[in-house]
């Protein structure tokens, strides 16, 4: 019998003695690569914390310490740790364990998290709320080194400094977010000091650790010989001292008995304190080790090789995106690319190759990176911003104040629009129709398959005001490629197909169920039904909906999106705008309600927004008299 099959809470960790926790480790990292080998999910950077996270468990006493994980993508040995052994099986499926800490699905999940750099922030709040509520309690922010790049966390830094509340953020740095780091501050945390700056600092520095509680002479020893090197230890505390932090680190990540000393000693400090932890990103995993990127959110894959067990040949829309890009930027000089660290994620690795100086990775600070497109586009630029459609909610003002105000001719390539899957609901993207369509100048296009993404970037990086073109996660429809060299006319949908009882709306990966719609009524229910791509949610097609309203009064809408503001609501607005009333409409969209994770198509029959769904509301509707 293994030592984890034992552990159903933090108490049972306890009883351990520290000699059988680095088995523990090895056997949680199995269990770890075993379930994802199957559910797929985040495997590098959940393997690069197994013993800071048996270490944090240890040592502090949740659920009443709070402990928050940055983002979340490496909370799966505290799963494992808190009761969900059972059920660690059913990762990311539908109705299974979410991927990413939840409040709702553990009393031992302190925050819900999925964007970064939140943790800090989050923290300081339960840190002010237990001193207001004399709670005697810990509060653990553990932060990545990516999730450092944006000003989120220094927001909270600067405040937590300042108010000096009792806060322990532990920085987690294997030099990585999703892909390696970029810009200034990653620099900093690796840079050494010339020899005459690290003696000025060590005698101050030395007497700050011989002067803490339970540490002394030993731990200062220990600081010292850091594998990191005395230089490396120094160097990052000055940015976190400056914050009033007290800094400590960096330490070896991996090393469970020094982790627990030294958590062992900082717990006891009633003060803000950093400790720098250096980890590796698929530790223990050689597969993971030598390709963390790949392996940071992985598909299904070979549990002994690491080799993915399918892929399909039909190219992925980011794929296709990259490609075109590609292709654009040949012909375009202006044209250039920005991602916030995500270059693999939104298919941009080869551009930033074929074209290194139009390339722009700003780390995880899409707000920043907004405003920075802008003000390329002042200067006469084509920027590209290639963003998954969430994470674009994170610069919503700049978009609207920086952007739209001006009406600059930013591209946004949202990635990930609709429905995405098994990372739940931090990541579907299905709000972008409904908080773009409201900014002034904004158009807004979503493609029905990988060859209108193609002309949608087309007439997109040839518009002269802002466009957002929105495309769904994973492979495409399998289309046959076609020489792209035709803009799509803005505002314009297309028919493709006819019929007489029902006109079936739809816009974006939509079309595909709207097609699927019109078989099923034409086979089951001798039903025949037109069905429009409209391609725009804004500008919508009032001409051509408004006509063929007029002569088929029964109208469904589908989206992958919320029905709230979508593409529906424009429907609705444009026809009232026109004179056009007396139809029946049935609006499919997400509901007033956050869409869990599970696989795709599970989703969309869950959420109404599938075939069967719109087949239903179509039914229904030839049953209804029109109104006069």
């Amino acid at each position: 019998m293994g030592l984890l099959e034992n552990i159903n809470s933090p108490a049972d960790l306890k009883k351990l003695p520290r000699a059988e926790l680095p088995a523990l480790a090895r056997e949680i990292r199995q269990q770890i690569v075993d379930v994802v080998s199957h559910t797929g999910g985040h495997l590098a950077s959940n393997l690069g914390v197994v013993e800071l996270t048996i270490a944090i468990h240890y040592v502090f006493d949740l659920p009443d310490d709070k402990l928050i994980w940055d983002v979340g993508h490496q909370s799966y040995t505290h799963k494992l740790l808190t009761g969900r052994q059972d059920r660690f099986s059913t990762l990311r499926q539908f109705q299974g364990l979410s991927g990413f800490p939840k409040i709702t699905e553990s009393p031992y999940d302190a925050f819900s998290t999925g964007h970064s750099s939140t943790s800090i922030s989050a923290g300081l709040g339960m840190s002010c709320a237990k001193r207001l509520k004399k709670q005697d309690a810990k509060v653990i922010a553990v932060i990545g080194d990516g999730s450092m790049t944006a000003g989120l966390a220094y927001e909270a830094l600067n405040q937590a400094g300042d108010i000096h509340k009792d806060l322990i953020v532990i920085l987690n740095d294997n030099e990585m977010s999703i892909s390696p780091n970029v810009g200034a501050l990653s620099s900093l945390l690796s840079r050494t000091f010339s020899a005459r700056s690290i003696q000025d600092l060590r005698k101050d520095f030395g007497e700050l650790l011989r002067s803490l509680p339970k540490i002394g002479t030993d731990a200062y020893q220990f600081a010292k010989r850091a594998e990191e090197s005395f230089k490396a230890f120094v160097t990052p505390g000055m940015l976190f001292e400056a914050f009033n932090f007290e800094y400590f680190g960096p330490i070896k990540g991996h090393r469970i008995d020094h982790l627990i000393d030294i958590l062992e000693n900082i717990k006891n400090l009633d003060e803000p304190v950093l400790l720098h932890v250096s980890t590796k990103k698929g530790q223990g995993y050689a597969p993971a080790e030598q390709n963390p990127v790949y392996f940071h959110g992985v598909g299904c894959f070979d549990a002994k090789t690491g080799d993915r067990v399918s892929c399909s040949t039909v190219p992925s829309y980011t794929e296709v995106f990259g490609k075109t890009m590609l292709r654009l930027a040949r012909d375009n000089e202006k044209i250039v690319a920005v991602t916030a660290a995500m270059p693999e994620g939104t298919g941009l690795v080869e551009f930033s190759r074929q074209f290194p100086d139009r390339f722009y990775d700003v780390g995880i600070a899409e707000a920043h990176g907004v405003t920075f497109a802008a003000g390329m586009a002042v200067e006469g630029l084509k920027p590209v911003v290639a963003i998954y459609s969430t994470f674009l909610q994170r610069a919503y003002d700049q978009v609207l104040h920086d952007v739209c105000l001006e009406n600059l001719p930013v591209v946004f390539a949202m990635d990930r629009g609709g429905i995405v899957g098994e990372d739940g609901p931090t990541h579907h993207g299905l709000f972008d129709l409904t908080y773009l369509r409201a900014l002034p100048n904004m158009v807004i296009m979503a493609p029905k398959d990988e060859n209108e993404l193609q002309r949608m970037l087309l007439t997109a990086v040839n518009y002269s005001g802002p466009v957002a073109v929105r495309y769904p996660r994973g492979k495409g429809t399998g289309a046959q490629p076609e020489k792209v060299d035709k803009p799509v006319a803005i505002g314009k949908g297309e028919i493709l197909a006819e019929g007489e009882d029902v006109l079936i709306l739809a816009v974006g990966y939509s079309v595909i169920e709207a097609m699927e719609a019109r078989r099923m009524l034409a086979e089951q229910d001798n039903r025949s039904a037109t069905v429009v791509n409209a391609r725009f949610a804004k500008p919508v097609d009032s001409e051509l909906i408004s006509r063929l309203i007029q002569k088929i009064p029964r109208v469904v809408t589908i989206e992958e999106n919320v029905v709230h503001g979508g593409f529906g609501s424009a429907v609705l607005e444009a026809m009232a705008e026109c004179g056009v009333f007396g139809f029946r409409i049935t609006r499919l969209g997400i509901q007033e309600t956050f869409v869990t994770h599970g696989a795709k198509e599970e989703l969309r029959a869950h959420y109404g927004v599938d075939a069967n769904a719109v087949a239903a509301a179509a039914r229904k509707l030839c049953r209804e008299k029109p109104e006069k």
